[in-house]
């Protein structure tokens, strides 16, 4: 079972955060190769990840990381894009968002929908001063939700391991 900070605040099941953004994709996302920009795919992860964020903690969440984006097919003009968010691991003010994007191709409607990027971010909740506030735990419901917080952990572990070592190299003469 997964281990939860110490908080005095009730948790939330996985479920509760979950949050699906769709949009159209139109000529003015693309980039000068004819398809989608990266960057326009990143705001949309970074958007709907802050709505899961934010509904779970109960308030304001900023993005502190992107610990990974993996684009893994091209999306074009006309494709109906959808992301997929939700809270896989929290800390005592910070959680991981899993994002799943899917894109329903333009001309291919009748097709089962292409995975076009998967993506994971480190929000943390802020007060409105900006100040980080605690966050309530997540209570993962099923077995994925349990395998997605272990992977959580494993991220936050190496993060925090690279954020040590370049921390020990700049102290080396």
């Amino acid at each position: 079972m997964t281990e939860h900070p110490a908080t005095t605040l009730p948790g939330k099941p996985t479920s509760y955060s979950r949050v699906t953004l769709s949009r159209i994709m139109t000529a003015v996302d693309v980039n000068l190769y004819g398809t989608v920009h990266g960057g326009v795919l990143m705001k949309f992860v970074d958007d709907v990840a802050g709505a899961a964020a934010a509904r779970h903690s109960g308030g304001t969440a900023v993005t502190a990381a992107i610990d990974e984006i993996v684009f893994s097919e091209a999306v074009r003009v006309g494709d109906l894009v959808h992301a997929y968010a939700q809270v896989n691991w929290t800390g005592q003010t910070s959680m991981e968002v899993g994002v799943r994007v899917m894109a329903e191709r333009w001309d291919t409607a009748d097709e089962l929908p292409v995975r076009v990027a998967t993506a994971y971010l480190v929000f943390v909740g802020v007060e409105v001063g900006g100040a980080p506030r605690p966050v309530r735990p997540v209570l993962p419901e099923t077995p994925e939700d349990e395998r997605r917080w272990r992977e959580a952990e494993i991220r936050r572990a190496h993060r925090l391991a690279r954020r040590r070592a370049i921390q020990a190299a700049r102290n080396e003469p």
